[in-house]
């Protein structure tokens, strides 16, 4: 279906990846590597957001290292997040809610979109917020909310640890993050890219600038966790200071 301008909105459909990328997600697992380095912060009874949770590879991960706790995966996409449900329920992860926004600086509603492979199959987990009109893409109407809002609809009691990678949203998702942040100082391990978060309008010194104000300090994401002292790309572990 198209809208008055030419955009194609997005119909659930079994295109040719969706088997490849449901045995993906059921059966491998993804980011064992980083698991020494989130342990620090990921205790038996942690409470984590997986922001942007896609298929679930690090929605999995989180719910196994804490067993006693609770992970809330947000995935807006419904391609993405109906393979997110299959995933847990074979590999019968009960501590995680799935919910279906994508987060960012205020709430509402926003526009989310996917793009086609030649293939035909979706490239789900480039997924994100914004764009034009061109081909190669289909476009699907999302819940939007800020972290702060969930956090205070759930009454959280304590954050751990959050994890973002939403395709360049990082720093609208941050300036609704305000007051959750101030509040528990979770550890946040995040991806930046530059040309991701230019397509937002924002720029990787503006996302740096905002963590650091908000009392956080850059590490590399490693077991070192050695710190950074210039924005650079990559996935990027903040720590809050004291």
């Amino acid at each position: 279906m198209k809208d008055g301008i030419g955009r194609n909105y997005f119909r659930f459909r079994l295109n040719p990846g969706f088997f490849a990328h449901l045995f993906k997600a059921v059966f491998k697992q993804h980011h064992r590597a980083l698991e020494p380095v989130l342990a620090a912060f990921i205790p038996a009874d942690a409470i984590v957001f997986d922001v942007g949770a896609h298929a679930g590879q690090f929605t999995k991960l989180f719910a196994r290292m804490a067993p006693k706790g609770f992970v809330y995966a947000f995935e807006p996409g419904t391609y993405a997040r109906a393979i997110l449900r299959v995933a847990a329920r074979l590999n019968a992860i009960g501590n995680v809610a799935i919910l279906p926004l994508a987060l960012g600086e205020r709430s509402g509603v926003s526009v989310l979109r996917v793009p086609v492979k030649r293939s035909g199959s979706y490239g789900f987990g480039l997924a994100h917020l914004g764009g034009d009109a061109s081909a190669g893409a289909e476009f699907e109407v999302v819940g939007l909310a800020t972290l702060d809002e969930v956090a205070a609809t759930l009454r959280l009691e304590r954050l751990d640890f959050i994890k973002a990678d939403i395709e360049g949203y990082e720093l609208r998702l941050i300036k609704g993050a305000r007051a959750t942040l101030g509040r528990f100082k979770p550890a946040l391990l995040l991806e930046h890219d530059a040309t991701r978060l230019a397509r937002a309008g924002d720029t990787l010194q503006e996302l740096w600038n905002e963590l650091v104000s908000l009392g956080y300090r850059p590490h590399e994401a490693s077991p070192a966790r050695p710190p950074l002292d210039a924005p650079r790309g990559g996935d990027v572990l903040w720590l809050a200071r004291g």
